[in-house]
């Protein structure tokens, strides 16, 4: 018994001897540990505000219906997407059929008529199918008529003034 008392003794001695390090130690290691606290309590301060932003608007919705809500929402926003581009592409479609390409020129007929009476106008389309319009005016008469456009060439013999037009119209495009 004496010996487990010299070796309390000597082990009680020996903290006493290093008592201010022990306590400087412990005190280093607290202080650290709060350093920790307050580090963890700012980033969960950081992830409660970022999962409140992600849960805004929803009351007491569990995850999975939130992710589930929102996946049905992207969804639709596909399902619309795709029905814009459809109805776009048709768009496109039937305008290409519409008049895009236009030339016009006035022009004297006749050397007895004063002035630019005259006059032809070619309105195409995309693929340049279409029609040239041309109206002769004389002092006794006018006479207007259209000769059909294919793809840029017309089966009928045209005028000058009327290829004319047409040359210019298809240039535009």
């Amino acid at each position: 018994m004496k010996g487990e008392k010299e070796i309390m003794d000597n082990l009680i001695n020996l903290l006493k001897e290093f008592e201010p390090y022990i306590i400087l130690g412990l005190s280093l290691i607290v202080i650290i540990l709060i350093i920790i606290i307050i580090v963890l309590l700012k980033s969960m301060n950081s992830l409660e505000k970022r999962y409140r932003k992600f849960m805004r608007g929803v009351n007491n919705k569990n995850l999975e219906e939130l992710i589930v809500g929102y996946l049905d929402k992207i969804d639709k926003v596909k399902q619309d997407s795709e029905n814009i581009v459809a109805a776009y592409n048709e768009l496109d479609n039937r305008i290409k059929g519409c008049i895009q390409k236009t030339s016009m020129v006035r022009f004297r007929a006749f050397d007895d008529v004063g002035s630019d009476l005259s006059f032809s106008i070619a309105l195409l389309d995309d693929n340049n199918n279409g029609v040239i319009i041309t109206g002769i005016y004389g002092r006794n008469e006018s006479t207007t008529y259209a000769k059909p456009i294919d793809k840029g060439i017309s089966r009928y013999d045209l005028s000058e003034e009327e290829q004319q037009v047409l040359d210019d119209a298809i240039n535009k495009g």
